[in-house]
């Protein structure tokens, strides 16, 4: 008789729970609305490989000409819906972005730190964004000008009649003017320790994650763990000299901040990531441009020389100063032109926090969202002969939500400012005081993450006499 009321018992149980769930079904399926089109490709890998070894430009406009500008794929371990129109990054980076995290995938949350800006939203980010821009706003580099500028002609001098690999040594130089924002001048101290950490912790940041021994990613994971340690030192150190900084370290430590450690780490960490091989990426593409335009070249550095003459006439010191920045309007057109053309990053990562509807399609919870700007800067009907290398397109404004180099909205770029200081610090002595020469045939394109010129850019640098 128990035997028989507890099958029972169990029977009925387990009907209501199916009946239920076939009600939920038959009524979800009921709203469902479709998925965008679009393939996913191989069972957890996805299309990642097809994305990030060939032309970003073949991938996704044979996606969006087959699909339209709204579809799905499947890349890094995460099912995504990538978009590709103006509205459509505007609806989720401005209009309805409180319905899209910001997020990367798993593995790249591990490798940078889950404190980290980026993974946030809401009054955490709010306080981490205003951390971030009271270092990086105009105000506040304007007086590392000087220093900048040293560790730019430091490495042009060095490079002086090499054959170089451009985007190694603009890594390198966008490496030590970050660790210079962010540690102010004492970042000489920790810069090798630093740099060797953080080297292998890039080199397996676009692998796949397996963290098995001996693979890339479970290499990066121990360097992650040596590069927080060092950084753990580094507080310490701080706090213990109870020194007040202006840099984003200092900015970070405030009292009244109350940020941990761990949260501090993550973000250092995070503006490294974002300050040096995007921007080293730009310089290499403008290199490569200005070499291949002459016209443009020379129309640069005319201006630059105007700056230089401009000093000597009123006998004020050859040191550029941030309002010397503000007389460069080809150089700045020029790296306007460079970020569409180039489009260095070609997407951005978002997470719908709910089910969201866009055009007629289902955007799933958890689901990632990628805003394509490669396809909108390279849109014909909005950016003419797109190909072509023209910093003269933006002798006028572009329109709303047709340049996104920097992103949008409150998770834009805050280090926009410091990206193109030095950039524009680095032309100013590259023009004026050198010449350089391609190594080698230039046509090709090699990605992963970053598109770049082949091989890095081989380049011969000779000073000018």
């Amino acid at each position: 008789m128990e035997f028989n009321f507890m099958f029972y018992s169990f029977a009925s149980f387990f009907l209501i729970f199916l009946f239920r769930c076939l009600f939920k079904f038959f009524k979800s399926n009921s709203r469902e609305l479709p998925l965008p089109p679009g393939t996913l490709g191989w069972p957890y890998i996805g299309e990642t490989f097809q994305l990030y070894s060939q032309n970003p430009n073949v991938f996704f406009a044979s996606k969006q000409k087959r699909y339209g500008s709204v579809f799905k794929t499947h890349i890094l371990g995460c099912p995504c819906v990538m978009i590709s129109s103006p509205e459509a990054a505007k609806f989720v980076l401005v209009t309805r972005a409180h319905l899209f995290k910001p997020t990367f995938p798993a593995s790249k949350e591990r490798m940078l730190g889950k404190q980290a800006i980026f993974f946030h939203q809401g009054e955490y980010h709010a306080k981490l964004r205003k951390l971030v821009l009271r270092a990086f706003m105009p105000e506040a580099i304007k007086s590392i000008v000087s220093d900048i500028e040293s560790i730019a002609k430091d490495s042009l001098q060095s490079l002086e009649g090499r054959e170089i690999t451009t985007f190694l040594e603009m890594k390198t130089y966008t490496f030590n003017v970050a660790l210079l924002s962010i540690f102010g001048k004492d970042e000489v101290l920790y810069r090798e320790d630093l740099k060797r950490c953080y080297y292998i912790l890039e080199k397996g940041y676009n692998s796949m994650p397996i963290n098995l021994p001996g693979t890339l990613f479970n290499k990066s994971m121990k360097a992650r763990k040596e590069l927080a340690q060092i950084l753990a030192k580094i507080l310490s150190t701080r706090r213990q000299m109870k020194l007040d900084c202006n840099d984003l370290l200092g900015s970070f430590m405030g009292d009244k901040e109350g940020l941990t450690d761990e949260q501090i780490a993550d973000n250092i960490i995070g503006v490294i990531f974002a300050a040096r091989d995007t921007t080293a990426s730009v310089l290499t593409w403008i290199i490569k441009y200005l070499g291949e335009n002459l016209s443009v070249l020379q129309a640069v550095t005319n201006e630059q020389e105007a700056i230089v003459r401009g000093k000597e006439k009123c006998g004020e010191e050859q040191t550029l100063t941030w309002a010397d920045t503000r007389k460069m309007p080809i150089t700045s057109r020029v790296i306007q032109e460079t970020l569409r053309v180039a489009s260095i990053l070609s997407f951005t990562f978002r997470e719908a926090v709910q089910d969201v509807e866009y055009e007629g399609y289902l955007i799933p919870k958890g689901w990632k969202v990628l805003p394509l700007f490669r396809n909108i800067h390279h849109n014909p009907e909005i950016f003419p002969d797109p190909e072509k290398f023209d910093p003269s397109r933006f002798e006028a404004a572009p329109k709303p939500n047709t340049f996104l180099p920097f992103g949008n909205g409150t998770h834009s770029c805050p280090g926009n400012e410091l990206a193109k200081l030095e950039i524009m610090v680095l032309l100013h002595h590259l023009t004026t005081k050198y010449r350089w020469s391609m190594v080698g045939a230039n046509s090709g394109i090699q990605y992963g993450p970053f598109a770049l010129p082949q091989n890095g850019l081989p380049i011969r640098l000779t000073r000018k006499p």
